[in-house]
């Protein structure tokens, strides 16, 4: 969503991955003045190419910014980014916000709340949703959770860059609690979505009839739908890595074994993230996970 009062404002995208590549282009349209930071040489120069401001560190970037938006992978490269060699706690003013979009655990995010607000600084709770297509074209989904200072401070941001934005609570932490639930449910689906199309090859149905009948049918899901297309075109290529939910999972059966709360599919799925991962697959797209099934012929790449 466009807001015309977001024109010329200071914003920092850190992490021009699969995601964050998408929210800053939607940051960009909405006429923000967008500030670019990535580890890998070259990256935030080619997205600046086309608008924008490319920063050598994330410390330079957070020191031109009021708003921080941080897209890395997990809590170790936020805590990097933020306390770390980025040194951004220390580069950003008094009264900016850090917008903190990875998949965390619930418990680190409300720690990143408050060793950021005894410096002066505020803090959204803000994890993504909806794949890079939709990052791209400024349709995800935001999961916020945050104080009212700093959610009306990001809050326009947010809307410029996804089509569903929720506020979950007024404090850090329910936001990345929403996050993971939905891993939950986005890694078991891909499981089984795995599991059935190994089940199709293994007794020898066509496997792009197979995919037709179930996208018609009540057994489809969105995962089926989109991972196992990726499987027919024989291309792994790792928008979303096995290892993502290898980490995700983690962190559900981590935060459900604290309360001693049963996850039996969500400990199924897992394991078989893992076995993917230490069979080869790690970096490869998570619908390398029907890799682990034995005795069948995956479709081979379209050329």
């Amino acid at each position: 969503m466009n807001d015309s009062s977001l024109a010329g404002r200071p914003v920092g995208v850190i992490g021009l991955g699969a995601m964050g590549a998408g929210m800053a282009g939607s940051l960009r349209r909405a006429g923000c003045d967008i500030h670019v930071c990535d580890v890998r040489e070259g990256v935030a120069a080619a997205f600046a190419a086309q608008g924008g401001t490319a920063s050598a560190t994330p410390a330079e970037l957070a020191a031109r910014c009021d708003v921080v938006v941080s897209v890395v992978v997990n809590a170790a490269q936020t805590e990097d980014v933020l306390f770390g060699n980025g040194r951004v706690a220390a580069a950003m003013r008094p009264g900016s916000v850090f917008v903190m979009c990875s998949t965390v655990d619930p418990n680190v995010s409300i720690a990143f709340e408050g060793r950021l607000e005894a410096t002066g600084l505020l803090y959204v709770d803000a994890p993504i949703s909806g794949g890079a297509a939709k990052a791209a074209s400024g349709e995800m989904t935001v999961m916020g959770a945050a104080r009212d200072a700093a959610w009306a401070k990001a809050e326009p941001f947010l809307h410029a860059l996804a089509a569903k934005v929720y506020r979950l609570g007024n404090t850090a932490g329910n936001g990345s609690k929403v996050k993971i639930i939905n891993q939950l449910l986005a890694g078991v689906h891909i499981a089984a979505a795995a599991e059935a199309m190994a089940l199709g090859l293994r007794e020898g149905v066509d496997a792009a009839a197979l995919y037709e009948v179930i996208t018609h049918s009540a057994g489809n899901s969105w995962m089926f739908e989109n991972r196992m297309a990726h499987v027919l075109a024989g291309d792994y290529t790792p928008l979303s890595a096995v290892d993502i939910f290898v980490k995700d999972l983690g962190l559900v059966l981590d935060t459900a074994r604290a309360t001693k709360f049963p996850l039996p599919l969500a400990s199924t799925a897992h394991q078989m993230f893992m076995q993917a991962s230490t069979a080869g697959f790690a970096k490869e797209a998570d619908a390398a996970v029907i890799k682990i099934f034995p005795g069948i012929e995956l479709p081979a790449a379209k050329k």
